[in-house]
């Protein structure tokens, strides 16, 4: 008895082999029928016997491709037809989009091994690619995801090109991106005054790294600048053009193999590193081979080579480490164009390899790091953007433009939520352009216009204001660190009530005070103020965050009043400016109205201060990663004391006062207690008073869901503390796992919330 069955799949099922594998599964079973490429993925028509039919149903979403993603397949029966031939068909337009993009890919094996074979027609070919790997996102102009669709548009395929891509046996069957040395893109070395270099251009950029060189590198979502990172100096002079300051840089090797040579690679790390999505890895050192790659902490940023130009500088005699960091000056984008590269990079770079294809979007390294046994991003893009997150039910659709640091944007459509690539920080003019070519790039290739826009509550920051001129957009404010916690909850599909525990540096409080050490008791919709870290001043405002003794002296002063200097190491009053220490104390003397903070960072940036005399910083989070590398682990080293004080009235939340610690800390300092313990016991003590008041609200609401989100849960001390402290108290602790736990996913929070708060 014969069957004819559509099968409408939704996922990321176009530009990853898809087609060609429906097409030999239809064969392997006898069924005839077609596949074509659709809005909202591909439409599948199969038809044979029964049994057939059944077994093709079964086997396609276990064998599905590797880089493909079902999540949704609907069956349905139609009546049977006359046909012989099983088809693939041109893609279908009718309405409005609804297919997933895939992000970009690194080269696979197969493709290495062939760039590498120089009996290959693509040997050494700077572009190879195939179904399995290659550019996708960074290329696409619009929906479906065929050539025309894609900046490979201006390539025709020579005639054994457009062979392979016509052969569904072959694995470049429909390889929007297939190109060869006679048809496709082309590179170039060039000096900094644009000026072509003879000589083989892979060749020569080799010979310009080994001597020290800085070379500007296009590649998949933008520039790299590169150096050697065996050459200190090289090195050196690259922080100092780029004006990096002692902001760690990321370096990229050859292979695992080697990356266990610097420091320690786990399995699950390992995968993370070879996964197709090759982000930037957190790992720990193990050598000081590469110190001045990150000079404060004990991690180091690693990567594999993504692209076939990365393999081809590690294949012919080149290094087998190469600093890789960002194309562009501190805080800016990274350049995407030629003519902008040479512009922009000009005075930092001293050659530039360069390409002919077009970059559509930009799209910087991804960053991930193994926290309790799962992926935490520190930054989530290429390679991961644009997959979207998958939500409990569909939304209307909605635009959140996220916070002032570490930007990202997030759209809904339907049951997804595509949270946009790392924007980065929106302090000058080329980064809120980028912010809103973004936001005008994911509503086209979405075809999505957004009828409410979500923004945070601090008036100041870029994106707010953005949000607030949008006059044809329902506007809705939403407080940060509920924010935060949002999107903890809808990544894990949470809906009701959840204690939210929310650290980070500054987010605008509903007071108009700077929070960030918060206890919440929060849904989707509304948020209450549990506990808090008790409040202290920041003399200098802002400035105290680059400053971190000015919260230091602010934390003793609390402390100790007027008698803090006999309480402290002499070492630490030299290290700071008398005039300007005179200034704080008759600030604080006066009891001038001072900006007040609760945030974990301030009181990281306190502590780090006295103990690693990390004075001052010129990088966020810089003073909390020093304390955090010198932590001491095993060992029972003990705990600070902390006081939780009961709110004066129901209205109030309960308050963590600090003066404990502070009063024990400065004890150990003048005993010369090492930093490592002095450290350990700081993280004890924050992790215990977070444990117990978190607990006192679970007793009081009968709360048990715990989510964890703000940038301080990127310490790994204080996360892994904090996350089995409470559930040996019974509590089912959530984390994040798709999005990163700093402001990078504050967007997805903000749409949630503004979709239930309407």
């Amino acid at each position: 008895m014969n069957r004819r069955v559509r099968i409408e799949i939704h996922g990321i099922v176009q530009g990853v082999g898809f087609r060609p594998f429906i097409y030999r599964l239809a064969l392997k079973f006898h069924l005839t029928g077609s596949i074509c490429n659709s809005e909202s993925g591909v439409s599948i028509e199969v038809q044979g016997t029964t049994g057939d039919v059944d077994a093709f149903i079964e086997f396609l979403p276990r064998d599905a491709p590797p880089l493909a993603r079902i999540d949704e397949l609907q069956i349905f029966e139609l009546g049977l037809k006359e046909e012989t031939d099983f088809l693939i068909l041109e893609s279908t337009r009718s309405n409005r989009a609804n297919t997933l993009i895939s992000p970009d890919i690194a080269t696979c094996s197969d493709c290495v091994r062939e760039l590498l074979d120089p009996t290959d027609r693509r040997y050494r070919y700077p572009f190879i690619n195939c179904t399995n790997c290659g550019p996708r996102f960074t290329i696409t102009r619009a929906v479906p995801y065929d050539r025309k669709q894609t900046s490979m548009a201006v390539f025709p395929m020579c005639p054994a090109c457009q062979a392979e891509y016509e052969d569904p046996f072959n694995r470049r069957f429909h390889a929007q991106p297939n190109a060869c040395w006679d048809c496709g893109p082309q590179v170039e070395l060039v000096d900094r005054h644009g000026v072509r270099q003879s000589g083989d251009p892979i060749v020569e950029a080799i010979r310009r790294l080994k001597r020290g060189a800085i070379l500007a590198i296009k590649g998949l979502g933008g520039f790299h600048l590169a150096v050697d990172a065996n050459q200190p100096d090289a090195v050196r002079e690259l922080r100092r053009r780029k004006n990096r300051g002692e902001k760690p840089f990321a370096v990229m090797v050859e292979s695992t193999l080697i990356a266990r040579t610097l420091c320690e690679v786990s399995a699950d790390e390992a995968t993370l590193l070879e996964s197709p999505q090759r982000p930037i890895v957190l790992l720990q050192k193990l050598t000081s081979q590469f110190d001045g790659l990150a000079p404060d902490g004990n991690q180091l940023g690693v990567f594999l080579p993504y692209t076939p130009i990365h393999h081809l500088l590690f294949a012919h005699g080149g290094s087998n480490a190469l600093v890789m960091t960002s194309g562009n000056l501190s805080e800016e984008p990274i350049a995407i164009d030629n003519l902008e590269a040479l512009s922009r990079l000009g005075d930092i770079a001293d050659f530039f390899l360069l390409h002919n294809r077009e970059i559509l979007l930009r799209c910087d390294d991804s960053v991930v790091a193994i926290r309790s046994g799962m992926n935490q991003f520190a930054r989530r893009s290429r390679g991961f953007v644009p997959s979207p997150i998958r939500l409990r039910e569909p939304l209307p659709p909605i635009l959140a433009v996220g916070g002032e640091l570490k930007n990202t944007i997030c759209i809904s459509r339907d049951r997804y939520a595509f949270v946009g690539q790392h924007i980065g920080d929106l302090e000058n003019l080329s980064a809120y352009d980028f912010f809103q070519e973004s936001i005008d790039h994911f509503q086209n290739i979405l075809e999505v216009q957004p009828e409410i826009v979500a923004y945070d509550l601090h008036p100041g920051y870029l994106a707010t204001q953005w949000a607030k001129q949008q006059r044809d957009l329902r506007a809705v404010g939403v407080q940060h660190h509920h924010a935060h916690i949002a999107s903890c909850m809808a990544e894990n599909h949470l809906t009701g009530q959840v204690i939210g525990i929310a650290l980070d540096g500054t987010g605008f409080g509903t007071d108009g005070q700077a929070w960030g050490g918060e206890i919440l008791v929060a849904d989707l919709k509304s948020f209450r103020r549990a506990a808090h870290l008790e409040y202290a001043a920041m003399p200098g405002g802002t400035q105290a965050i680059y400053e971190p003794w000015r919260m230091a002296v602010s934390q003793l002063w609390a402390t100790y009043g007027e008698d803090w200097r006999s309480k402290v190491p002499a070492t630490f009053q030299a290290s700071l400016s008398a005039p300007k220490v005179r200034i704080v104390e008759q600030l604080l003397r006066n009891g001038t109205k001072l900006p007040l903070t609760s945030g974990c960072g301030r009181l990281f940036d306190a502590v780090a201060a006295l103990v690693c005399c990390r004075t001052h910083v010129s990088y966020e989070a810089q003073a909390a990663m020093a304390l955090e590398a010198v932590c001491e682990s095993g060992g029972d080293k003990g705990a600070y004391p902390f006081e939780i004080l009961e709110a004066e009235s129901a209205a109030d939340s309960l308050r963590i006062s600090t003066r404990p610690l502070f009063a024990a800390l400065t004890e150990d300092l003048r005993h010369n207690t090492p930093a490592g313990v002095i450290s350990r016991r700081f993280h004890g003590g924050l992790v215990n008073v977070l444990a117990e008041a978190t607990t006192l609200i679970a007793e009081r609401t009968g709360l048990q869901e715990v989510c964890l989100s703000g940038g301080s849960f990127q310490n790994a001390i204080l996360l892994w503390g904090l996350e089995q402290k409470l559930a040996k108290l019974g509590l089912k602790v959530y984390q994040h796992t798709l999005v990163p736990p700093g402001d990078g996913g504050l967007s997805l929070g903000q749409l949630l919330i503004a979709a239930n708060s309407l």
